[in-house]
């Protein structure tokens, strides 16, 4: 620590984060959904094929990421183009994956519980 006072957040905006990040980022499919939308902006059909994920799985977990404002879509005649509105969203998921990999070593060796 730097020594700076903290300021902790307010339990409203803590809400707010996790309303409109945590729990949209609390599916795996939704986390490689953008980080494939990080790399450019992709139809549905495209995600589907490169997740091999069925297209109304895909188009589900749009309407999630695009309600809770992380993705926004673009017509592009009669098919809508998907992309991320901000990339930092993936910088920090980077981050966190770094933080795992850290963590992970440390760990007793057993199996990860994933419930």
């Amino acid at each position: 620590m730097d020594g700076s006072p903290v300021t902790l957040p307010t339990a409203e905006e803590l809400e707010t984060l996790h309303y409109h990040i945590c729990q949209a980022v609390g599916d795996t499919k939704r986390i490689m959904i953008l980080f494939a939308l990080h790399e450019r902006p992709r139809y549905v059909t495209e995600l589907a094929t490169l997740l091999d994920v069925p297209q109304p799985t895909v188009s589900r977990h749009l309407a999630i990421l695009l309600e809770r404002g992380i993705v926004t879509k673009d017509r592009n005649g009669a098919a809508v183009v998907y992309r991320l509105v901000d990339d930092r969203i993936v910088t920090v998921m980077n981050q966190m994956r770094e933080i795992l990999a850290g963590l992970l070593p440390s760990q007793p060796s057993q199996e990860m519980d994933h419930s």
